[in-house]
């Protein structure tokens, strides 16, 4: 198992920096934005919002495994796509009724921010807005978790439960959250947000929380399934049964006191677009 690598103290303030560029791009977007833009308006505008803040994307160029590059600035997912949706992979101008997730990384100071938000066009309909909620509610009691002496299993245990047990939702299997560190965009640990189903399928659920650990933490919810489909060599991840789906997500310092949100100030946005 590989080794989960620890941010000293004075590394904590570069860290946190990094983390509020991305709070201040969304907090730029939800001003911003409005019906009829494309994704393509968007991802600009979040690249020349970067460059006014002095940092870079770290999702753009980035290439895992046999995957291309990834070729936006930000993560723009629509309605029944989950995560990692392209700037181009969806033409159509928003309108109401659309549900937007758009993840922000960015680079700065070698140091990574990394956060999603939700946005809705138009008023909610209930149906969204429990969505909504449940995703919001989750990531909020679930941070709380995170704390010395505390394993990841406690994330997944009270998120789950949230999602699924009271809200009769379905948390996407296969996808969750992250360690990173300076320079390294991912990194140990793997934070699942459900329990393992099977001996083995999520081996860091019992890893101790320790103080110096940064993690990404990201509930990604739909309404009628938890299964995914992906195109072979395409980034887009849809829901299997094209349901609409949510994603929020903030970057956690876990702190010898207790959890402390990086990407504070994301759940003061504005995400209803109207």
């Amino acid at each position: 198992m590989a080794r989960i690598p620890f941010v000293p103290e004075s590394e904590y303030p570069r860290a946190y920096e990094a983390a509020q560029c991305v709070v201040e791009t969304h907090r730029r977007l939800s001003a911003w934005l409005e019906p009829g833009q494309t994704l393509a308006h968007i991802d600009a505008f979040v690249g020349r919002t970067l460059d006014e803040l002095g940092c870079k994307s770290c999702f753009r160029g980035y290439s895992p495994g046999r995957m291309p590059a990834f070729p936006s600035h930000a993560c723009l997912s629509v309605n029944e796509c989950i995560v990692h949706g392209t700037a181009g992979y969806y033409e159509a101008p928003m309108k109401l009724g659309d549900v937007l997730k758009i993840d922000v990384g960015v680079w700065k100071q070698g140091w990574v921010g990394d956060a999603a938000w939700t946005y809705v066009f138009g008023p909610p309909t209930p149906e969204i807005k429990h969505l909504c909620d449940a995703g919001k509610d989750s990531i909020r009691e679930g941070v709380k978790t995170l704390r010395p002496g505390n394993t990841y299993r406690a994330w997944a245990e009270t998120v789950q439960r949230i999602v699924e047990h009271e809200r009769g939702l379905h948390l996407v299997r296969g996808l969750g959250g992250h360690g990173y560190h300076k320079k390294r965009l991912h990194c140990e640990p793997f934070v699942a947000n459900v329990l393992a189903s099977f001996p083995g399928e999520w081996p860091d659920a019992d890893r101790e929380i320790r103080p110096g650990t940064i993690v990404a933490v990201e509930p990604m919810i739909a309404i009628g399934t938890n299964k995914t489909v992906q195109k072979s060599g395409q980034w887009p991840i849809f829901t299997a049964d094209g349901s609409a789906s949510v994603h929020y997500e903030h970057d956690v310092l876990i702190t010898e006191e207790g959890p402390r949100v990086l990407t504070e100030g994301l759940e003061d946005i504005r995400d209803v677009i109207e």
